[in-house]
């Protein structure tokens, strides 16, 4: 079989579903490349910084690894940006979606409220809330988005840092995302 018959879901069988879902199997097997193309775009993102927001992503994840987080963390702050082409208005929440499947609960929550909490360092500038993250204080993952963002984002724009390369990141990208590890059905509601 080449492509289904149906045209309507309700109509189609369990033979052609099963076609369906080796086809997303094998799909989901190029995960790791589309996400690594997709942190390359982040180089020609919007521009002000000294540094591009690949540099940044970069630099933020060269900082983790040197200082000893493990790999989850590593991955989420490397991937903590990748909403910044494609929701703008959201892009915390794009990006935790897109690690949800492969994160723990806690680091979900840290990447998805990052933008809240990253705001306490400029807010104040522009007429914001610079204390907004005050919302989450009950959170028990309140003090490692502080973290989170002190020391692996609000400081990575500089241009002078040794950051690794995309290169660097990329055998821990491929092995991170090779399979989901919190796909359970309650977790992805």
């Amino acid at each position: 079989m080449e492509k289904v018959s149906f045209k309507s879901m309700e109509n189609g069988t369990a033979e052609e579903y099963a076609f369906l879902n080796d086809l997303e199997d094998e799909f989901n097997l190029d995960l790791p490349k589309r996400l690594i193309a997709s942190l390359r775009l982040l180089n020609s993102s919007f521009s002000g910084y000294q540094i591009s927001r690949l540099e940044h992503s970069l630099q933020g994840a060269t900082r983790a690894h040197f200082a000893g987080e493990d790999l989850e963390i590593v991955i989420a702050i490397l991937f903590h940006d990748i909403g910044d082409g494609l929701a703008p208005y959201s892009h915390s929440e794009m990006a935790a979606a897109i690690l949800r499947p492969f994160v723990s609960e806690k680091t979900y929550w840290i990447v998805k409220h990052h933008g809240v909490f990253q705001m306490y360092y400029y807010a104040h500038h522009s007429g914001g809330d610079r204390n907004a993250r005050e919302l989450f204080i009950n959170s028990p993952w309140y003090q490692d988005a502080i973290k989170f963002c002190h020391e692996y984002d609000q400081n990575c724009f500089d241009p002078n840092y040794e950051t690794k390369p995309l290169d660097f990141f990329i055998p821990m990208i491929n092995d991170f995302f090779s399979s989901p590890k919190f796909n359970e059905p309650e977790k992805l509601v």
